[in-house]
């Protein structure tokens, strides 16, 4: 994406659309036809209930806790790894599964206490569809993971692989002997930029096809766990709720489907994705809080006005209960987000990350909800302020700041990453990619920005704005003009308690601060540079990395 930290990352990964779940008392029934070893169908082997698709997969499920037992591809076994099955979190325990067939589909279904599971099959597909419904937080579920023998996939991005057991942080990021960072959480990509995760190799492709998130928290520029890899095996992941620098609350309800999806090696087909998939055979199941296509409305705009042509721009809409997104054109700005459940939302518009336009929109059954153009105020756009000199750009993101590329995929440890610290000189042409997009209080508090100022600058006061993504542990910039004034401590801005600048994610909250520098702070003589000194403060955090720390999106004095 341009403008974007990511537009470094090659797009390897996927997605699929939204559906339902269901208790499994409306599953059960007479025993279906046994599977016979080359035809679709089931059986029951007392432990387990064996599903054949009758084209080449054969997975079970099993009958006291619902886990994935086995997933088994033209007779290659996929599943598992550490002697664990694939499952919700990491295993729900004893648990009421059954299982039914209607015609040329086979529903399995898992209850737990309020929490609903479902795998579900296709006759002719090599395709697992799951639904997780969470309806409460009595029970704990916040991912699927698909647990995959070691040995059979190259590993082909080694950057979240865990091949070495020294532990720098937490028990989850580990540094090798050459001194390059791994970890589950860097993955580089956040929800917008991908459709499916997984591996391909040996003629065979094993890919988790996301689902449409309406039911997870964070929005489109949100990143979370999508894949590890270590000495028994690997994991892939569809995060239903995900609490690490989450910027909003849990929802609870229906996530799905996801699709376990095999194929001769290439990626899984494009009517999997969440923006083609419908699941009409599925609209009868009896899934609890299933919504079909025809219970969903569609939102479209004819444009957006007042956009900046080099960016991309994104439109999400967010409720208490769901969450959606889609792209705004290029050319006007127009939109179309589909498969909406009924009701009413907050209507954002992002330019790159940061939003530059809120409003409100109504959705309602069978129905679209069109919207005139919108415009964007030029003031909600803060590059369109006149500036004296400017770091980066407002666009949500660090991206252009130095190692920004570096850490949605890497530690700030990392042997990879350039020095944290070093000044700025305006006017150098390499004030953006000199400026450290992260700044800690134990690392590289009191960088220094140069600048000249002509007379008529000099003697009047200006505005001063920071603007930053995230920050850890409440920190927040305090700035001193030429060792003489120095600015008030300002109050924190409502950021997630959880790690962000360890483990790959620079999305928080967008703020800025704006500092008021008075005319007698500045430096009369216009040949000596004025020195702006950033000092990280906070009372919180520990040491290094996990001391107080912010991300940055943008530095400039306005005229």
């Amino acid at each position: 994406m341009p403008g974007s930290p990511d537009s470094a990352v090659s797009r390897r990964a996927f997605v699929v659309g939204a559906a339902a779940a269901a208790g499994s008392a409306a599953l059960a029934g007479p025993l279906a036809g046994a599977a016979s070893a080359a035809g679709f169908g089931w059986s029951d082997d007392g432990a387990n209930y064996t599903i054949n698709t009758g084209a080449g997969l054969v997975f079970k499920v099993g009958k006291a806790d619902g886990d994935l037992t086995s997933l088994v591809y033209k007779g290659t076994e996929y599943q598992g790894y550490g002697g664990k099955n694939s499952h919700i979190e990491s295993g729900l325990g004893t648990s009421t599964v059954g299982i039914k067939q209607s015609g040329t589909t086979i529903l399995v279904s898992v209850a737990h206490g309020t929490l609903r599971h479902y795998y579900a099959a296709r006759s002719g597909e090599n395709n697992v569809y799951l639904w997780t419904h969470k309806a409460d937080s009595s029970v704990s579920a916040t991912r699927y993971i698909l647990r995959v023998r070691a040995g059979l996939f190259p590993n082909d991005e080694p950057d979240s692989y865990t091949y070495t057991t020294s532990t720098i942080e937490a028990s989850d990021v580990f540094a090798k002997s050459d001194g390059q960072t791994r970890s589950k959480h860097y993955s580089g990509r956040r929800a917008v930029d991908y459709d499916y995760i997984g591996w391909s190799g040996g003629g065979v492709g094993l890919w988790i096809v996301r689902s449409n998130h309406e039911k997870a928290s964070g929005g489109p520029f949100y990143r979370s766990l999508l894949r590890h890899r270590s000495a028994d095996g690997g994991g892939l992941y569809e995060i239903l709720y995900y609490g690490e620098n989450q910027t909003e609350a849990e929802r609870y309800g229906l996530q799905g489907p996801y699709v376990i999806a095999l194929t001769d090696g290439g990626a899984p087909s494009s009517a999997l994705y969440h923006g083609t998939l419908t699941t009409p055979w599925a609209d009868s199941l009896g899934m609890s809080g299933y919504v079909p296509d025809s219970g969903r409305g569609r939102v479209a705009g004819v444009g957006i006005a007042g956009r900046n042509a080099a960016y991309p721009y994104t439109v999400g809409l967010a409720n208490s209960a769901a969450q959606y997104w889609g792209p705004a054109r290029a050319s006007d700005g127009y939109f179309s987000i589909p498969r909406v459940l009924p009701g009413t939302y907050t209507l954002t518009v992002y330019k790159g990350e940061l939003a530059v336009y809120t409003g409100s929109v109504t959705v309602s059954a069978g129905a679209t909800t069109t919207l005139n153009t919108i415009t964007v105020p030029a003031s909600n756009d803060p590059d369109n302020a006149s500036a004296i000199w400017r770091i980066g750009s407002w666009n949500g993101t660090p991206a252009g700041f130095k190692n920004a590329d570096l850490m949605t995929y890497a530690h700030p440890s990392d042997v990879r990453a350039a020095s944290w610290t070093g000044n700025v000189v305006i006017g150098s042409g390499t004030e953006t990619s000199a400026f450290p997009c992260y700044l800690w209080k134990d690392v590289n508090s009191g960088l220094l920005v140069h600048f000249r100022l002509t007379a008529a600058q000099a003697a009047a006061a200006h505005t001063l704005r920071i603007g930053v993504t995230t920050a850890y542990a409440g920190g927040r910039p305090r700035i001193t003009v030429n060792d003489t004034w120095t600015s008030a401590i300002p109050s924190p801005p409502a950021q997630p308690g959880t790690r962000s600048l360890t483990v790959g994610s620079y999305r928080g909250n967008n703020h800025t601060f704006t500092y008021s520098v008075p005319a007698s702070a500045w430096r009369t003589d216009t040949s000596q540079y004025n020195v702006l000194r950033i000092d990280v403060v906070s009372g919180s955090g520990t040491t290094g990395y996990l001391s107080a720390g912010t991300a940055i999106d943008a530095i400039d004095l306005l005229v």
